[in-house]
């Protein structure tokens, strides 16, 4: 499986993750959240961002998840409240995302994308026992902003 995330070049080096608060997982949780596309990654990144900062460089990660179906707990729009694409809803999906990765039986957690809910993004849990085995970062790339999104 091939996934993509965008950030600031500074942090595109390794996969890390900072470890703050989200949609779907709460403050001290460590995960990578990544998109099932290149274009559904820059439409979260800009969704989720006050302003792209245009004098920095951001960079696309590429990331090669060796996974098979008992490495990934899915969470289809059927499974979530009727609400669950409202901001007051941020508290439900931290604790579905809390509680996937506080048990820490599966690698990722497939959800819908707000934006574009047919579309899945991924967390992937830096903290599971079988990060460093099957999670690779392929690649980097330059990820320029067309002006005209900004």
């Amino acid at each position: 499986m091939i996934v993509y995330n965008i950030r600031r070049a500074k942090y595109a080096k390794q996969l890390t993750s900072s470890g703050v608060a989200n949609r779907w997982n709460k403050n001290e949780e460590y995960v990578i959240y990544a998109g099932g596309s290149i274009s559904l990654s820059a439409l979260e990144m800009l969704a989720h961002r006050n302003t792209i900062q245009t004098n920095e460089l951001y960079k696309l990660m590429v990331i090669e998840i060796d996974a098979t179906r008992k490495d990934v707990t899915q969470i289809s729009t059927k499974d979530l409240p009727e609400n669950w694409r409202l901001m007051r809803s941020y508290p439900l999906l931290q604790q579905i995302g809390s509680d996937w990765y506080r048990q820490n039986k599966t690698l990722l957690l497939e959800v819908p994308s707000v934006l574009i809910p047919s579309e899945r993004n991924y967390l992937v849990n830096t903290r599971h026992v079988s990060f460093y085995e099957k999670v690779k970062l392929l690649r980097t790339e330059d990820f320029g902003w067309d002006q005209r999104l900004l």
